[in-house]
This record gives structure tokens, sequence and C-alpha cells, in this order.
């Protein structure tokens, strides 16, 4: 029952109406009786300053952040991770009195949905697919993994170079090159792909990379997420033999770890996942 002490979490976005993320974390938080509520409230960019500042001064516990408030998020708190700063994006914030701390939970939350799936990152290349603010955080969480090589193919260049460049500030000790889209033609391959492309997210979409990129010896990882479907690249992926993991389980994994800061405990994963399904 919600009562007075009742700590209080929200999705900030716009829209978030579609959002799954009050079921996943709502289940988890009554299957082990914690006193949270997660709700999802809609935010107009203009209106975002004010927001952040709202949740602060009437106590909530934290945020969740999604489109379009992720970057500017950024300059709305007080302390950064190093996912948020590599990447540009918050996605969740931990409330601490009057210290708003950002996070971007997405490259760990990617990085567990791996290891689910038994992929192994240590020492193998990866074919990273974009390089905007999800794929930087996943970058930044794989390098930490001990990835052997990173190849950032991005249809502009300079933006995969600046994502490169990032890395290498931040201390990351893994070979990065930075391709043109034209070098998916064969020219640059890897066991590990990891698609943070919109492509996939709507019916029609082209895939962001040839077929025969896809085979049993290839591990295929797709940020982007259709609830209640597949995204195409996925399919070719699963009929290919490849090995797959799917932009849910980033979803899910994400939530877990944004949770865990909320809550300094471990979520109950098994909840959160049967609530997204």
């Amino acid at each position: 029952m919600i009562g007075g002490e009742t700590k209080l979490l929200a999705l900030i976005g716009d829209p978030v109406g579609h959002s799954l993320s009050p079921a996943m974390h709502n289940a988890a938080f009554a299957a082990d009786g914690l006193d949270y509520v997660y709700v999802a409230l809609n935010v107009k960019s203009e209106g975002l300053p004010a927001a952040v500042r709202g949740a602060a001064a009437l106590g909530l516990r934290g945020l969740n952040v999604t489109m379009p408030h992720k970057r500017a998020m950024v300059t709305l708190v007080d302390e950064l991770d190093e996912g948020a700063r590599i990447s540009g994006a918050v996605n969740t914030v931990v409330i601490d009195g009057p210290t708003l701390r950002g996070h971007n939970t997405d490259g760990p939350g990617m990085v567990e949905a791996c290891k689910e799936a038994g992929i192994t990152l240590k020492d193998r290349r990866v074919l990273l697919l974009g390089s905007g603010g999800a794929a930087a955080s996943i970058a930044a969480a794989f390098c930490d993994e001990g990835i052997g090589g990173l190849h950032i193919v991005n249809r502009n260049p300079e933006n995969a170079g600046t994502l490169a460049d990032k890395l290498r500030g931040a201390g990351k000790k893994v070979e990065i090159e930075v391709h043109p889209t034209a070098a998916l033609d064969g020219a640059v391959r890897a066991p590990i792909i990891v698609n943070t492309t919109p492509l996939g997210m709507r019916d029609g979409d082209p895939l962001p990379l040839p077929p025969d990129y896809l085979d049993a010896n290839t591990a295929l990882v797709d940020a982007a997420y259709r609830p209640g479907a597949e995204t195409a690249l996925v399919r070719q992926a699963r009929e290919r033999g490849a090995t797959v993991v799917t932009g849910q389980r980033m979803l899910l994994y994400q939530g877990v770890l944004a949770q865990r800061l909320w809550t300094g405990r471990q979520p109950n994963v098994e909840v959160m996942d049967r609530a997204l399904s």
C-alpha cells in the first residue's frame, strides 16, 4: 500500500506511455515487499530543468531518463559516472538529498545480457554499428571487459572518430579503428556484432549490414528494441545460426542495474523478466 513512507521513482521522457519500465520495476518491488513505487511522467523538453529540480525538491529517490532527454540531463546533474561522461547521455539518476548523480546503465546492462547468452567478450574483436549515446556506453563497458579490438562503423566517420577519441581519452587500452558504412562490403569483420543504429525499430527498415555477416560463428547483439516483436536483424541472425542478444535483454539488465543503484540491493531479476515478457 502506498503511504507516507513510500519511496518514489519516475521515468521521464516524451512520450512515455509505451514504456514497460513501470511494470518491470513495480513487479519487482511488490515481489520483494519493498515500499517503492515507479511511475512514468511525460515531460516536454522545455520543462525538463524544472522537472528535475522538482523531483529533488519532492524527495524522489531517482529517475530513469528516456528520449529525448538523455543528453540534456548531463548538464542537470551534479556528478556523472564514466559511462555517462563518455556517452554524453544519462539514463539513470540517483537523488541523494541535494546531490543528483547521473549514470548510464545501457553499456553495463548489455554486458550482463551477453554473459546471460554465454558470449565471451574478453580478447574478442567487436564490430560496432553506430556511434551515438548507446554505442558509446556499450563501447566503454565492452572495453572494460577486455575486448580484443573495436571497429566502429558509422555513416559519418567523423562522429565515429569522436567516439574513438573519447574512449582513448578515458584510458581504454583497446585497439580502435573507425570505418565508413562502405566498409560493410566484407572489408571489416568481427565475431561479435553490435547494432546500436535505430534500423529495425520500424517495419520496412533495411538491415544495418549485409546478411552474410551473420553465421554460426557470429554473435549478434542488437540494441534496437521492438515491444512484442523481434527486429529483422535478429530474425536473420537466428535463421543463420548466430548467437543472439536482443534489445529486450539490454532493457531488462539496464533496469536491473538502475534498481540496484536506487535500492542498494540486488533486484528480483526473474520477476522483472516476467513483467517484460
